[in-house]
């Protein structure tokens, strides 16, 4: 009866001092790698695919707390390497000068392509022409083009223009036919109103429900591209369409990546490898992108018998 006594007070003890143990509940103010708090840049090309991503989680791990800072690729880059946040999102891998920083302070970033996006061209309804090559956009783009036509994008910092410039091997912009605006709403109701100016977009922008953007999202549409001749893609005129993301015949795709640099186990590697989890994919494949991968169906195959 004495050793009896004896255990019942030592469990008794050691139920006491575990902080994490109230009403079944976890403490959360404790990071885990689904409890706590993780602050993440984000492109604003993706914030909606992250949005969806964040959604989910919480729903099921109620202590994760998320602080997302959107921003374009110029700003949030510095940010990302200068700050304390530990997790960013991107469509480009970290540089080797940019990686080796991390590393420097013994900390080796860990980089997931987790979806597949599309840059769409739009053009307003209005315009009769809608398909366009993937050599007249590279003419544009080096002020060598005869068309008429000019490429708008949505800011000079943006992801989206680093691939332009990086696909039609140009540091600067030519004085005319390529301008930039302040955002990608801005792009798009600025073709509405000018026939001969062809936005570029992130397909997951478009496919996102942004309030008040329907009314001009319903008039621009996108335009079919066609691959320069002996690449993918170069066969007919493609749109950025879930299929030809997944099938990589659309010209201007992207990988997007989640770049985490936490040097804890916590909720930033949690929700890193989360994302890239089943239901994670799934997340992707209904946001309208390409995921990383194909999860296979299962089947409940039934005996008749």
């Amino acid at each position: 009866m004495k050793y009896l006594t004896l255990i019942i007070a030592l469990l008794t003890f050691a139920s006491c001092k575990n902080p994490n143990k109230k009403s079944g509940t976890l403490d959360p103010s404790i990071e885990r790698r689904t409890s706590g708090e993780v602050r993440i840049f984000v492109d604003e090309s993706f914030s909606s695919v992250i949005a969806g991503q964040i959604a989910v989680f919480k729903s099921d791990y109620k202590n994760a707390i998320f602080k997302v800072t959107l921003g374009n690729e110029a700003s949030i880059i510095p940010a990302f390497i200068n700050d304390s946040v530990r997790l960013v999102v991107l469509s480009r891998m970290l540089t080797h000068k940019e990686d080796t920083v991390f590393r420097r302070r013994g900390i080796a970033p860990k980089t997931s392509r987790f979806a597949i996006d599309g840059i769409a061209l739009i053009t307003s309804n209005d315009n009769v022409d809608s398909n366009i090559t993937v050599s007249q956009v590279i003419d544009i783009l080096k002020g060598k083009s005869t068309s008429g036509s000019a490429l708008v994008f949505d800011n000079a910092g943006s992801s989206t223009l680093r691939y332009f410039m990086t696909l039609a091997d140009i540091k600067e912009l030519p004085s005319t036919g390529v301008y930039t605006l302040t955002n990608n709403n801005d792009v798009i109701k600025y073709v509405v109103d000018h026939k001969n100016y062809i936005g570029v977009v992130g397909v997951n922008w478009l496919l996102a429900k942004n309030g008040g953007m329907n009314e001009y999202i319903d008039r621009v549409k996108m335009m079919g591209v066609k691959n320069i001749e002996g690449k993918r893609g170069d066969d007919q005129f493609y749109k950025p369409i879930q299929t030809n993301l997944i099938n990589g015949v659309y010209p201007f795709l992207r990988n997007v990546y989640i770049i985490n640099c936490e040097a804890k186990d916590g909720l930033g590697t949690g929700f890193a490898n989360w994302v890239m989890s089943q239901r994670g994919q799934l997340i992707v494949l209904k946001s309208g992108l390409g995921p990383h991968k194909m999860m296979p169906r299962e089947f409940n195959w039934k005996n008749p018998n």
